[in-house]
């Protein structure tokens, strides 16, 4: 079976840490290691969460308007929401703090 890669648009599952089970769009492959990721409701385009790549299973899907709205920066957390969920990606809503 031949190894998925980690690419700009792809979609990924989260193994490890308090986002565990979570889907998300890489947005940057930093190195070999380490890529840059956002699901446009928990972890938005401008706070994208650095995770390393042995944490995150990637899957079959690649989001092709990540990679052409991205450079000019007219991709929204909305487009990466709406990406997710016409794949059957549900994501949670983000838990609300009390105070």
């Amino acid at each position: 079976m031949e190894r998925i890669p980690f690419e700009i648009g792809r979609v990924v599952q989260s193994l490890q840490g308090r986002d565990a089970g979570r889907f998300f769009v890489i947005l940057q492959v930093v190195d070999e290691q380490y890529v840059m990721m956002a699901d446009g409701l928990t972890r938005k385009i401008a706070h994208a969460k650095k995770k390393k790549v042995k944490h995150l299973h990637p899957k079959p899907i690649v989001v092709d308007e990540v990679a052409h709205k991205l450079p000019t920066h007219q991709l929204l957390d909305s487009d990466l929401r709406k990406a997710l969920k016409a794949h059957g990606l549900e994501i949670d809503q983000p838990l609300c703090k009390e105070g």
